[in-house]
């Protein structure tokens, strides 16, 4: 029997497009810093509240109230990074790139380059630059993310590599061929 490992490298290998980190079982969470360790409790508090209500806003559409409340989250503790990474996101959303790559940036300058925001900062801004065109800036953000842990920047290293795709997806028909014999590689049933 699989293990839950196991299962989360096959689902990586067969779905290489999955968006967002959604194979838990093969993060690396454990090794990252707690960036939140040197900050005070109750406003550390009161800006993850703001957070989590802004994350909500901005999923429910209402984005200029999402970026108002990162603002307020901001201005609580201007040194802790991950509101200008979710402001950024909201940002981008609004269509303000240049002001998602100004927040990212900051968000980067105050990260440890080892937590779990900088991770995720890493990504965010590897997936603005692949957008604007940029792949090199991309490979490079995206590869940092992926020594951190992130399965998201794997997947898009692959997807940036030509060799690897061909290569898992051939993969993928061998592995679908051993467990459907009677399908053939063009995808129809073998007559017999």
């Amino acid at each position: 029997m699989a293990s839950a490992h196991d299962r989360a490298v096959l689902q990586a290998i067969f779905s290489p497009n999955s968006p967002f980190e959604d194979v838990p079982q093969l993060e690396v969470d454990q090794d990252l810093m707690d960036e939140d360790a040197s900050f005070d409790a109750l406003k550390l508090r009161e800006v993850k509240d703001l957070e989590g209500r802004g994350v909500s806003a901005a999923e429910d559409g209402r984005l200029q109230e999402a970026l108002h409340i990162f603002s307020q989250a901001i201005q609580i503790l201007p040194q802790r990074p991950s509101a200008y990474n979710n402001r950024a996101q909201t940002l981008r959303l609004l269509g303000d790139t240049a002001g998602a790559l100004e927040d990212l940036e900051r968000a980067m300058s105050l990260s440890t380059g080892a937590g779990v925001t900088s991770r995720q900062v890493l990504v965010q801004r590897g997936l603005v630059y692949r957008l604007q065109g940029q792949e090199d800036s991309a490979l490079a953000d995206f590869q940092k993310a992926a020594a951190l842990g992130s399965v998201f920047a794997r997947r898009q290293l692959v997807n940036m590599n030509p060799y690897a795709a061909l290569c898992n997806s051939m993969l993928a028909q061998v592995v679908q061929s051993l467990c459907d014999p009677q399908v053939s590689d063009t995808g129809g049933p073998v007559l017999v």
